[in-house]
């Protein structure tokens, strides 16, 4: 089909929006609305952040050497804008949007109690950019709504109710995924289970709603 060239620009979509916590749980701490993040290595798990210079989170993360990346649900998506929109020289975030800071377990920075999931974060780098400093990162503890995890472990993102953002908007993510990895050379055979398999889920998520 035809393209158009519209020139360079920032359109990689969709992207997590998260609420990234930096400071410490009882003194000077914040909020910060990210979407510019990803995970970059598998071992050690790595991932970053990258906050203009000039935010008031900026100096905090870097000085500290750590942050939170704390996944937003649906619920938590007006708090989350908010926090985007807002400073925390102005205000403190999370008595203006009630959100409840809790300890985390491997950082001295905060973790928000009301988010599905949250990534504890060592700053390992710093990569300066024009307008941006990179802070990659280990991830060195997750933690997770415990309603979320089932008894094997697994973790029910579909439950999770995980948005995204596509360029300044936010959106929920399907309930069904399209594929899972590799679904495009799967067996027929393992299509067959994985589909019973996922028909049983949805009878038993079905009898528990009634």
């Amino acid at each position: 089909m035809p393209r158009k060239s519209i020139g360079a620009g920032t359109l990689e979509s969709p992207l997590p929006a998260v609420m990234v916590t930096c400071g410490d749980i009882e003194g000077k701490r914040n909020i910060i609305t990210v979407a510019w993040t990803g995970i970059i290595n598998s071992e050690p798990p790595m991932c970053y952040v990258s906050v203009r210079r000039e935010r008031f989170s900026h100096d905090m993360i870097r000085e500290s050497g750590e942050f939170v990346i704390n996944l937003v649900s649906k619920e938590l998506t007006r708090a989350m804008d908010w926090c985007g929109v807002r400073s925390g020289r102005d205000f403190d975030k999370f008595a203006e949007t009630g959100l409840t800071p809790v300890p985390s377990e491997k950082v001295k920075c905060p973790s928000i109690e009301e988010s599905p999931i949250s990534l504890e974060c060592r700053v390992k780098d710093i990569k300066e950019m024009p307008t941006h400093d990179m802070f990659m990162a280990e991830i060195v503890n997750v933690t997770v709504d415990e309603k979320l995890v089932s008894g094997s472990g697994k973790v029910d993102f579909e439950k999770a109710q995980l948005i995204a953002s596509v360029h300044g908007g936010y959106y929920g993510l399907e309930p069904d995924p399209l594929g899972r990895f590799g679904f495009s050379v799967m067996k027929p055979k393992t299509k067959k289970r994985i589909e019973k398999q996922k028909s049983a889920e949805r009878r038993n998520r079905t009898r528990r709603r009634k």
